[in-house]
């Protein structure tokens, strides 16, 4: 059944960053220049229009440090969690743009709902 899957997606990655702010800056950089290169200009408002991924936009992912080196990458938009196919859209997209060493897609199971 479409639609039933309640489950959200989140990517574990691993950098040689030392904090969150650096794994940031280095999740941002290249969409950031590539927005440049096409549009002469950046605003922070812009965040929220740069495409990571079709449905995704660069503005919506967050970054935590959970460990030296090792980051969680998620949906900041509790309307719009990642899915399967958005995780392996942003995944394909921060391997192109090669950021980190380590990409992976783990699921973390909705909590039941009582319809």
């Amino acid at each position: 059944m479409k639609g039933a899957n309640k489950n959200e997606y989140f990517l574990i990655v691993e950098g040689s960053y030392l904090n969150e702010p650096e794994a940031q800056h280095a999740l941002r950089d290249p969409f950031l220049e590539e927005w440049v290169e096409q549009t002469g200009s950046f605003r922070l408002h812009n965040l929220t229009e740069i495409i990571v991924t079709p449905g995704v936009t660069l503005g919506s992912l967050g970054i935590v440090m959970i460990d030296d080196g090792v980051f969680e990458i998620m949906s900041l938009d509790p309307k719009h969690p990642l899915t399967d196919k958005k995780a392996r859209g942003v995944m394909e997209a921060l391997r192109r743009h090669d950021m980190f060493d380590e990409i992976t897609i783990e699921t973390r199971e909705a909590e039941a709902a009582d319809d």
